[in-house]
C-alpha cells in the first residue's frame, strides 16, 4: 500500500490518470507513512486522514480525472492558508479555532488540479521566524533530527523531505520557503510579485510574501508552480546561455558565511560554467543599511498580523517582535525603502541574467523550544544563518533554493538563484541543469521506528 510514498508527483499523477493506481491507494500509502514517521519529525499540526480518503474516493469518480495535472497527488498545506472545513491556526494559540468556510485560492487551484490535501503543517507563531516550533510541536529536519527544519514553512519542507507527501504549499516573506528548502534538500521557488495569488495574513507583509511550492524535483516544482500561477513556464530554447554572477558575500554586514555554503556555491558555479554559461564572481551592491531595512519590514509585518489577537496568548518573542515593529508600520507602508533598494540593484541585473549565492550562511540551529526563548536570541540566530534571502522579498523579485553540495554531517547544502522580474522560467531551467549535472538524493533516509537514529544525528 505504501509503495507510492516517496515517488514524485509527476509519477503519481501519471499513474492515477492511467488507472494504474487509485487515488485512495496513493493517499492511504502516504497516510500510513505519516503515521509511522511524523511523531519524530513534527511536520503536521493536523492530519486529515478520513477527509483525505473521502476526497480521494470522490476524485476517482471525476469525469475529468484523465486530464488532471496533479491527479491523486497528496499535498500538505502550510497552516497559514485556509483549507475548507479546517481551522487555520498560524502556529498560535491566539488565533480562532473555527473552520474555514472556503479554500484559499491557491488551495482551490491545487484541488481543482487533482491534489488531495492530507494535512496542515506546523509553522512558528504568525510565521515570523526561520525555525518552526510552538504550541503544536517542533518541526525537525528529516536529514538530521537534532536540527530545526527551518521556517516558517518548516513543517511543509519536513513533510516533503521525509517522503510524507510529494508536494507541499508554503509561502515566503523573508525566506520562509527557501530557508527550510535549503535545510531539507528540496527545490523551491519564491515567485516574483504578482505571479501567484498571495492573500497571506493582512496585506502579505506589505506585498513581500508570496505563495509557492516545495518539491523534490524541478519537474514537480514546475508542475505545481504552473497550477498555482495558472500559466505555463515555457522552457527556454535549448542551448540558451546565461550571464551568471556568483556572489559569496553576506548581504548583511557582519554576518560570516560557512565554508560548506561557499563551497556549494562554487561547485554549482563550476557546473554551470562547464555547461557553457558565462559565470564570473560579482557581488551585488548591497547597501550597508540593508539589515536595518529588513528588520523594520520584518517586524512591521508582524505588528500588522498581530493586531486584534489576544496578546496574553502570544509567545513573548512574538509580542516583542510586534511591539518593535509598530513604530515602523507607517514608513514601511510607503514602500520608499524598497523602491530605493530596487533602484540600486537594477543595474546589476541589467548586466547579469542571474545571481547565484549560497542559500544559507550556516546550518540550521538546534531544534528546540525557540518560542520560549528571548526575542533578541531568536533574531540573532535567524540573522546569523539566513542573511541571503531577505533582499529578494524586499525587491519582490523571483528567487529559488536548489540543493548543492553537502554539510560535513552528510545533510544537504544549497544555493540560491535570483533573477529579475519575469524570469521564473529562466531560474527553473538553470535549476534543471544543476539537477542533471549534479543529482541530489530526493528523500531523507529517515529511520523507521525501532531502527535506531536517523543518519546525521
Amino acid at each position: 500500500m505504501s509503495s507510492w510514498a516517496g515517488r514524485s508527483a509527476t509519477e503519481i499523477a501519471a499513474a492515477v490518470r492511467e488507472k494504474r493506481v487509485t487515488p485512495r491507494e496513493v493517499v492511504a500509502g502516504h497516510l500510513a507513512r505519516i503515521e509511522r514517521l511524523d511523531g519524530r519529525i513534527g511536520a503536521f499540526r493536523k492530519v486529515r486522514a478520513e477527509a483525505a480518503l473521502a476526497e480521494a474516493d470522490a476524485l476517482a469518480s471525476r469525469a475529468d480525472l484523465t486530464g488532471l495535472p496533479l491527479a491523486g497527488v497528496p499535498l500538505a498545506v502550510k497552516d497559514n492558508l485556509a483549507v475548507r472545513g479546517e481551522s487555520c491556526r498560524n502556529g498560535s494559540a491566539a488565533t480562532p479555532d473555527a473552520p474555514a468556510a472556503e479554500d484559499h485560492v491557491t488551495v482551490a487551484r491545487l484541488r481543482a488540479a487533482g491534489a488531495v490535501v492530507v494535512g496542515l503543517t506546523n509553522v512558528p507563531e504568525l510565521c515570523v521566524f526561520g525555525t518552526t516550533e510552538g504550541p503544536y510541536g517542533i518541526a525537525r529536519n528529516p536529514w538530521d533530527l537534532s536540527r530545526t527544519a527551518g521556517g516558517s514553512s518548516g513543517g511543509s519542507a519536513a513533510a516533503v523531505a521525509a517522503g510524507l507527501v510529494p508536494l507541499a504549499l508554503g509561502n515566503d516573506g523573508m525566506g520562509s520557503l527557501r530557508i527550510p528548502a535549503a535545510n531539507c534538500g528540496l527545490v523551491t521557488l519564491k515567485p516574483g510579485h504578482g505571479v501567484v495569488p498571495a492573500g497571506i495574513g493582512d496585506g502579505d507583509w506589505f506585498g513581500m510574501s508570496e505563495n509557492g511550492p516545495l518539491a523534490t524535483t524541478v519537474e514537480d516544482l514546475r508542475l505545481m508552480l504552473a497550477v498555482l500561477a495558472d500559466t505555463e513556464f515555457v522552457r527556454p530554447r535549448e542551448g540558451t546561455r546565461r550571464k551568471i554572477a556568483v556572489g559569496l558575500r553576506s548581504p548583511l554586514a557582519g554576518v560570516s558565511v560557512n565554508r560548506s555554503y561557499t563551497a556549494a556555491a562554487r561547485q554549482a558555479a563550476g557546473a554551470l560554467a562547464r555547461a557553457g554559461h558565462q559565470v564570473r564572481r560579482a557581488e551585488p551592491p548591497y547597501p550597508l543599511s540593508l539589515g536595518v531595512t529588513a528588520l523594520r519590514h520584518w517586524t512591521a509585518g508582524t505588528a500588522v498580523d498581530a493586531e486584534g489577537l489576544d496578546r496574553a496568548r502570544l509567545a513573548r518573542r512574538t509580542r516583542v517582535h510586534a511591539a518593535v515593529g509598530r513604530r515602523f508600520v507607517p514608513p514601511v507602508r510607503t514602500g520608499e525603502a524598497r523602491e530605493r533598494l530596487r533602484a540600486r540593484l537594477t543595474p546589476f541585473f541589467a548586466e547579469y541574467d542571474v545571481l547565484l549565492t549560497p542559500a544559507l550562511a550556516r546550518r540550521s540551529p538546534q531544534a528546540g523550544p525557540w518560542h520560549e526563548r528571548g526575542w533578541l536570541r531568536n533574531v540573532l540566530a535567524n540573522t546569523a544563518y539566513s542573511p541571503f534571502t531577505p533582499p529578494w522579498n524586499l525587491t519582490g523579485w523571483p528567487a529559488m533554493s536548489v540543493p548543492a553540495g553537502a554539510l560535513p554531517s552528510g545533510a544537504p547544502c544549497a544555493v540560491q538563484l535570483v533573477g529579475r522580474p519575469g524570469t521564473e522560467a529562466v531560474l527553473l531551467d538553470l535549476a534543471r541543469e544543476l539537477e542533471e549535472l549534479d543529482p541530489w538524493r530526493r528523500t531523507a533516509p529517515v529511520a523507521e521506528p525501532g531502527e535506531g537514529p536517523a543518519p546525521g544525528r
